[in-house]
């Protein structure tokens, strides 16, 4: 693969012929709840995208941390064909062995016999299911912290520690206590006999990729367990390989006696591009939804499952845990060994880090690098965040290190 230079970079147009021709279409028939779209993609391969006008991009974002495999992945484009061939839907009433098959794998994952799963189709529905398995379990008071980001519907967003999102649909589900994020003591005040769960992001994503700090999530095991509270982790965007494990709890749970959460949220790239979430729940928690308490048209829909085993699949055959681990700290490594002034660091795990920038300057950075042909997102004013397919090669990582100087001289007062 060619490696773009600081010298030669592309200046893409995303405003000529058919992009801007489906811009206006998509302005006139979509409502505002996006803004307008800043391309217009028509085709997908490995990490690469296309816009309607054949200009390539390097996707360094997944769609949001979802596309696993990347797009077109063989892998998933066979499972999904097979299994519209045979069955695409049957609905609740009646099981199928993709959606079978899924939930035992995702137990196997977790490691605990006593688990049972809830399929959904997004993140939000996720925690939603976990919201409600509190509920049943008599108290009603819920821990969240302060900056976690778990969804928009009514329940999630009652979650939700970003008071601007929640202000304009309050009131919301109420009795939710928000605590500031990785100060335990703060935690042992909050959490009593009264609460129901605790529910945390192992790492933050939607605030700028904070990772949770080291044994803060053992301490939130210990708090809950001793007040009898459910702790609830949503690994939505860490989960699935993510950051290097299945399940980015596990990396601390192991060196703290193997503890298990109560429920885990997960969602994003279990489906390689394919809408699915899923509610794992453990011991006592995976007894509390009976017949009636809960459901969905959509969840386990055989499709959705059998690209769910598809990732996992790949996901083992190509040792992308080992993939992530590798990368992650090529990119990790490359961006600090840069050495600019308009760096602050590097944060977040795996193949979910964050490059921060000394002045609020995220968005300008984001939209010329998309203007050279790179998809990053500006997660917060001063952080831009790095999500890519899990098998992002070496070159690939090369090839957007070595634009980053310029993208960064660009945004210089001065520079040319």
């Amino acid at each position: 693969m060619t490696i773009a230079t600081a010298e030669a970079l592309p200046d893409l147009n995303p405003h000529s012929g058919l992009s801007q021709v489906w811009t206006e279409r998509y302005t006139g028939a979509l409502m505002n709840t996006f803004g307008p779209p800043k391309r217009v993609f028509v085709r997908g391969e490995g990490a690469q995208l296309w816009d309607a006008d054949g200009n390539r991009y390097l996707d360094l974002f997944a769609g949001i941390a979802v596309n696993a495999l990347g797009h077109a992945h063989p892998l998933v484009v066979q499972a999904v064909t097979a299994q519209l061939t045979t069955l695409g839907h049957v609905g609740n009433f009646f099981a199928t062995a993709p959606q079978i098959a899924l939930a035992e794998r995702l137990i196997g994952l977790v490691g605990a016999r006593d688990a049972r799963v809830y399929f959904c189709n997004s993140g939000t529905e996720a925690n939603e299911a976990a919201f409600k398995i509190s509920r049943l379990t008599g108290r009603t008071r819920i821990v969240a912290t302060e900056g976690g980001f778990h969804g928009r519907t009514m329940g999630a967003l009652a979650l939700t520690g970003k008071s601007a999102l929640r202000a304009p649909f309050e009131p919301l589900p109420g009795e939710v206590t928000f605590v500031p994020f990785g100060d335990t003591a703060a935690l042992e005040a909050a959490i009593d006999e009264e609460t129901a769960a605790f529910i945390v992001e192992p790492i933050q994503g939607e605030r700028g990729v904070e990772p949770a700090p080291p044994g803060y999530l053992t301490a939130a095991r210990r708090i809950t367990e001793r007040h009898g509270a459910l702790l609830i982790l949503d690994e939505v965007q860490t989960g699935i390989a993510r950051t290097g494990t299945w399940f980015r709890y596990q990396a601390e749970a192991r060196e703290h006696g193997g503890w298990q959460p109560d429920v885990i949220s997960l969602a994003k790239g279990l489906g390689g591009g394919l809408p699915i979430g899923a509610s794992i729940a453990l011991g006592r928690a995976a007894e509390l939804f009976t017949p009636g308490s809960h459901g969905t048209t959509f969840g386990g829909n055989p499709v959705a499952c059998a690209a769910g085993l598809a990732v996992l699949y790949g996901i083992e055959r190509d040792d992308l845990l080992g993939n992530v681990q590798t990368i992650g700290a090529r990119l990790h490594d490359g961006i600090l060994a840069l050495d600019n002034p308009a760096l602050a660091g590097v944060r977040g795990a795996g193949l979910l880090l964050a490059v921060e920038l000394r002045e609020a300057v995220a968005p300008a950075l984001a939209e010329a690098a998309l203007n050279a042909g790179f998809i990053v997102n500006p997660v917060t004013p001063q952080a831009i965040r790095l999500a890519p397919p899990l098998i992002l090669t070496a070159a690939q990582a090369d090839e957007f290190l070595a634009v980053l100087p310029r993208l960064l001289d660009q945004l210089t007062p001065g520079s040319d």
